[in-house]
């Protein structure tokens, strides 16, 4: 992966520009576990150095993909993230910005050009998420037929806040319950984490804040999950809205702070999993290794997959295996009776987009494993 940092500390001003925005559009993409083609890095590369304009990059792009055919969901998947990228960082690096329900549907459409068909179109239909996360639950989104008057009552309400009555701690709260009521109206299909985050960073910049993009870049599922613990509660099981973690994510972003962003803190439910003391007695007078005993497959597995959401094709090739049934039985199906790995999307196993992720229990274990490197 191209190491963008180098041009952002030391490039020249329009360098520096482009690589943030590059960043924070490759970024982005891991809110729905994407990753872009070496083809597209390249491309970015020239268009930083100022080989290409950003049209040709768009151009070297779109060509590249008219050429090529779409074999496998991995494919499809590179592609999104190859042209979700390119229009991210066209976007970025643009001095406009409507703070209207148009220019947040277009902003969507401009992002998912040659991508989604229905790229800017306001869903019509309700949906639900199941959300790692929540463990398998969903945050309750706004329905369909209410979804412009939503969108509109909330721009409306921002426009009328007087930020010069509110300190920083204020400010950064008040931004956190914005950002979080306006992504949880979710008024697209697909790409709803993607367009509220590269709204908030033009709206944000439009009010003169310094954003600079890194956070966004890398913390992007943690933006995506801290989003839906502040638009999650069950009153039963004694879960309520918590918007802390979000307003840590902005603390580092506005204030300058240095917040822990972790995405295991925000899994509801889970004290006794997420606590390694309690999941992982450890001796640590003999062998320095968890009680838990765990093959070596199982260990290299866990370690393969550190806290991302990967497809099975990815997977075998971080661990270094080409016989998938083999893969399957020595690392898939160990991990997953053991509670440590599950999928997400656990009652269509054909997915299109099925990934394999880490529980509570084996995020535990795997930090367990990751201290005693």
């Amino acid at each position: 992966m191209m190491d963008f940092n180098e041009y952002i500390r030391q490039g020249e001003p329009q360098k520096r520009e482009k690589g943030y925005a590059w960043q924070t559009a490759i970024g982005l993409q891991a809110v729905d576990g994407l990753k872009p083609s070496d083809y597209l890095i390249e491309t970015a590369r020239k268009d930083i150095e100022g080989e290409i304009t950003i049209d040709e990059a768009e151009q070297l792009i779109r060509s590249y993909y008219q050429s090529k055919i779409a074999h496998t969901p991995e494919d499809a998947e590179i592609h999104e993230a190859d042209m979700a990228s390119t229009n991210i960082r066209r976007l970025l690096t643009e001095k406009t910005f409507a703070f209207t329900l148009v220019g947040l549907t277009s902003i969507h459409r401009r992002i998912f050009d040659g991508v989604f068909k229905f790229a800017g179109q306001i869903r019509d239909y309700n949906i639900t998420k199941k959300e790692w996360v929540l463990r398998g639950d969903t945050v309750l989104y706004v329905s369909a037929p209410d979804l412009r008057k939503a969108i509109e009552y909330d721009l409306e309400q921002e426009r009328q806040f007087d930020y010069s009555k509110v300190d920083q701690n204020g400010l950064v709260k008040h931004i956190a319950k914005f950002v979080s009521g306006l992504w949880q109206i979710h008024p697209f299909g697909e790409g709803n984490t993607r367009t509220t985050a590269v709204f908030t960073i033009l709206y944000l910049r439009s009010m003169g804040f310094d954003v600079t993009n890194d956070l966004f870049a890398n913390h992007s599922w943690y933006f995506r999950n801290a989003l839906v613990r502040a638009n999650y509660q069950n009153v039963q099981k004694g879960i309520m809205r918590n918007s802390e973690y979000l307003e840590w994510f902005f603390r580092n972003l506005l204030l300058g702070e240095n917040n822990e962003l972790r995405n295991r803190y925000m899994v509801v439910n889970a004290p006794e999993e997420l606590t390694a003391k309690q999941v992982l007695q450890i001796d640590r007078t003999s062998t320095e290794q968890p009680a838990v005993q765990v093959t070596e497959q199982v260990r290299t597995l866990l370690l393969a997959m550190s806290n991302e959401q990967l497809s099975l094709k990815v997977l075998m090739e971080k661990v270094g295996l080409k016989h998938r049934p083999t893969f399957l039985e020595n690392y898939i199906s160990p991990a997953s009776e053991a509670g440590f790995l599950k999928v997400l999307y656990p009652d269509k196993p054909n997915h299109p987009r099925q990934k394999y992720l880490l529980t509570a229990k084996g995020l535990a274990l795997y930090n367990e494993i990751k201290k005693m490197q």
